[in-house]
């Protein structure tokens, strides 16, 4: 932490967002431009996608930048590989960051998911990121550019509870492949950074909410949501920094510092204190939430008839 002091600066660099036609996405990609980077956004909706270019024009600070979308699907191999090389094609070589933002969540009882929803739950929480940052990472090395790769993640890569059966396991596993990909990669000279975003209020949240079980929501009520723009701000702070492991708020700081592992800290000395306190608190914190979900047991035996999951 004390080597690493200057500051990555976008200004004049290519960045390439998934997932940035809404959310995190989006408002990351305005940051970008405003901070003078060129962006390129992937997502499916190119009608959504031609509105956010028109945004991102609004922020414009220099006649050179360039702004421009493809469209792709990015939960196969080959739809990610295929996007890397489109801009690949159009910039005339690799993007200097690659910010991995695509993917949704559908929380429900593990009991109520189909086979579908658990297969798709990992693609949207893993295979989304990971296709993408195999193909740039080939990309990177085979033309000898260094580079960044930043992948989003959850609180719940760090901790979960009930409802995100379909998630939570896909966003553990992205921490294992950034933590890996940050060992593996210095090999290349390519920084790999993890954003745990805690809740956020965004289109994706707006869709969670339709299946999000009663019980879930129960223990998120006292969440304090950051906005998208709030959530890229912390995220380009970290990236900026030089940070690996870059957490959204002090909740998400408190379940970082005690699951870190052996990923490098971005404040020791303030990583000694969160885990002193996460000592403390977390515990409590599982006492209640397990307490919450014992005392939803009657209600949930109504649930699970209604739905025809009893007998």
């Amino acid at each position: 932490m004390f080597l690493n002091s200057r500051k990555w600066d976008p200004r004049g660099k290519s960045c390439y967002v998934t997932g940035g036609s809404q959310g995190l996405g989006l408002a990351l990609s305005v940051l970008l431009a405003k901070k003078g980077a060129n962006v390129t956004i992937v997502a499916r909706d190119v009608k959504k996608m031609e509105e956010a270019v028109k945004l991102l024009e609004e922020h414009r600070q220099e006649p050179s930048q360039v702004f421009r979308y493809h469209s792709f699907s990015l939960n196969s191999a080959d739809g990610a590989a295929a996007a890397v090389e489109a801009e690949r094609a159009a910039a005339g070589g690799p993007s200097d960051a690659y910010f991995l933002c695509a993917g949704n969540s559908k929380p429900l009882y593990w009991l109520e998911n189909t086979s579908e929803d658990l297969t798709a739950g990992m693609d949207q929480a893993y295979w989304v990121q990971a296709w993408t940052a195999h193909a740039a990472s080939k990309l990177l090395v085979r033309e000898k550019r260094t580079g960044k790769i930043v992948f989003i993640s959850s609180t719940l890569a760090l901790m979960s509870f009930v409802g995100y059966t379909s998630y939570s396991p896909g966003k553990h596993a992205l921490k294992g492949l950034a933590e890996t990909l940050r060992s593996e990669l210095l090999l290349y000279g390519i920084d790999i950074h993890i954003f745990f975003a805690p809740t956020m209020l965004t289109p994706g949240y707006d869709e969670e909410m339709k299946t999000k079980p009663y019980i879930t929501k129960k223990i998120e009520e006292d969440d304090s949501a950051l906005t998208s723009e709030q959530a890229a701000a912390i995220l380009f702070k970290g990236v900026a920094k030089g940070h690996h492991h870059i957490s959204g708020n002090f909740i998400t700081s408190l379940f970082r510092a005690s699951s870190r592992g052996s990923a490098p800290s971005p404040n020791a000395f303030a990583d000694f204190f969160l885990d002193n306190i996460a000592w403390i608190a977390i515990p409590i914190w599982r006492k209640l939430t397990d307490r919450s979900v014992i005392a939803h047991r009657d209600e949930h035996q109504k649930y699970l008839e209604s739905k025809g999951l009893l007998g």
